[in-house]
């Protein structure tokens, strides 16, 4: 017997009970597949519409988050990331360079809260922190701490007592992408499991961190192989706290330097279905940007984005420079986090009713150069 084929109003009919009142979708960590894959087919204007009306639930509608990434330690990593330049693996021309001096990653913290940053991200090309350097990274993050920033660092696997020891320097996030489906993640990775990142996420709530976990689009994955990405990362024991979506940066010689790319309306999909499924979490534009058009971005910021890498350079790749940002923010009406600008509260915090600040509205941004 042929089964009959959902109807669009049957999968709206599902989205609709699914998602009935945020209550019920912020503490969902049990979806399946199936749902998933109904929001991602809801015709564009719906599922945009319906990632908008959630995300202004939860957050400012038009404001941002902005970090800066500094690598810390970069070349000669281990593992064998198939999408990865700093790869020891793969011969993409990086040079190998020790762990920085801490008095560099504290002027290049400067400089970027100078020009808008909010958050300082910094990233060893490490399989696992080193006992001779993990001491340095631990009085980083406490130097970032002082200049009043959030601090975030990625440097691999952790263990349960390295996790406890970030948390008590002060550290506030920490990043450790799933990278993609766990179907899929053999094909892209095959010097740790994806056990091993999910026991690291694991260690990094036990301490409790704020958790900083997302993947890659375009690296060779089927759509249900994204959707897979989007259901580990959402039913996780918590939501993580910031979620990165990253475009693939197609690097000459890495196994993936003739991807083909995201189409962008996927890619969109991809945001707004990461906005409904995880509401109150951060959900960032991360690598790819320099090759998004403004466009592009503006829809991502309408389907629920609300998080950037700010400044000119990620770990080894270019990110549009800051003062393209500061004019396309301009352009769409959009502030940064932690500016001083009237803004509109969540419609979830006032009962629905948007309500303004008093306090003026300034330059958000210097012309200074972020490292």
């Amino acid at each position: 017997m042929n089964q009959a084929i959902p109807t669009e109003n049957d999968a709206r009919a599902e989205i609709e009970e699914l998602s009935a009142n945020k209550e019920s979708v912020g503490l969902k960590t049990n979806w399946k597949r199936t749902e998933l894959k109904a929001l991602y087919d809801l015709p564009m204007n719906d599922l945009l519409f319906k990632a908008q009306s959630i995300h202004r639930q939860h957050f400012v509608p038009n404001q941002v988050q902005t970090s800066t990434l500094m690598s810390i330690k970069t070349g000669a990593c281990p593992e064998d990331c198939a999408y990865c330049p700093q790869s020891g693996h793969h011969n993409t021309g990086l040079s190998k360079e020790q762990l920085v001096a801490l008095d560099t990653v504290i002027q290049s913290a400067a400089k970027a809260k100078q020009a808008g940053a909010t958050r300082f991200c910094m990233g060893a090309a490490w399989r696992s922190p080193r006992g001779k350097d993990f001491p340095v990274v631990l009085e980083m993050v406490k130097e970032v701490k002082k200049l009043g920033m959030e601090t975030c660092v990625t440097l691999g696997m952790l263990s349960n007592e390295q996790a406890h020891q970030l948390k008590q320097a002060g550290l506030d996030y920490y990043n450790h992408n799933l990278d993609t489906s766990e179907e899929y993640y053999d094909q892209i990775i095959t010097t740790r499991t994806f056990g091993d990142r999910l026991e690291t996420l694991g260690h990094v709530r036990d301490a409790g961190m704020k958790v900083c976990a997302g993947g890659i689009l375009g690296m060779g994955e089927t759509l249900e192989d994204r959707l897979g990405l989007l259901q580990a990362l959402a039913n996780l024991p918590e939501h993580p706290q910031s979620v990165p979506i990253n475009q693939l940066i197609a690097v000459k010689g890495t196994p993936l330097e003739d991807a083909k790319a995201v189409d962008s309306l996927e890619f969109i999909r991809m945001i707004a279905v990461a906005r409904i499924i995880m509401p109150e979490s951060y959900v960032r534009l991360s690598a790819g940007r320099e090759n998004m058009s403004d466009e592009m971005q503006a829809m991502c910021f309408f389907a629920g984005a609300n998080s950037v890498f700010y400044g000119d350079k990620l770990l080894t790749t270019d990110n549009p420079d800051t003062d393209h940002d500061k004019l396309l923010f301009e352009r769409l009406g959009i502030t940064v986090e932690g500016s001083e600008a009237v803004q509109q509260e969540p419609s979830g915090s006032s009962n629905g009713q948007p309500k303004e600040t008093n306090k003026p509205a300034k330059k958000l941004y210097h012309n200074a150069a972020v490292a």
